[in-house]
């Protein structure tokens, strides 16, 4: 069982722990243990170091981080974890082909979490975000995040015949 101290926004002490079955616990100022706490970034894309929301199992929340580097870093490594556990979002490092320009089409690709494929059902499943961050949204829902200037050049070309 790991205990962690942070302040919430009001400036009122709160205690992160595990619990022994690793549910996330949270005790607030008055002494109140909050159990299966559940850490929602409010910006994950944009700002995914800030705001962050402490919720309990019945959806309310309980506690509110400005910034995740506010937290302490057991604190951080432990909300973290948490974010982990919630959040499939592979970044997109290589785009290896395409099985044609006009959609649906399939895509092979290299992504942090290894090579996958995927079909891209229509040219508006691609967002366009800040920053030339992109939001590629899969056939089966899955969200793949790519940064447009960080790519190869051929990855880049590839995938301007999509925007």
């Amino acid at each position: 069982m790991s205990n962690l101290d942070a302040s919430n926004a009001d400036g009122a002490d709160i205690r992160l722990s595990r619990n022994p079955f690793g549910r996330l616990v949270l005790t607030d100022a008055h002494g109140r243990e909050h159990v299966g706490v559940t850490p929602v970034r409010a910006f994950p894309i944009a700002a995914p170091l800030e705001g962050l929301s402490l919720v309990g199992p019945d959806g309310h929340e309980l506690a509110w981080v400005e910034r995740m580097d506010a937290l302490t870093p057991a604190a951080r490594l432990l909300v973290e974890e948490e974010l982990a556990a919630r959040e499939f979002m592979p970044r997109i490092e290589q785009l290896v082909s395409v099985s044609g320009f006009a959609t649906p089409s399939t895509w092979t690709v290299h992504t942090d979490r290894g090579p996958t494929q995927f079909v891209l059902k229509a040219e508006e499943d691609i967002r366009r975000l800040a920053n030339g961050l992109l939001l590629i949204t899969s056939a089966d829902g899955v969200q793949f995040r790519a940064e447009r200037f960080a790519l190869d050049k051929a990855s880049r070309k590839l995938l301007e015949r999509f925007l």
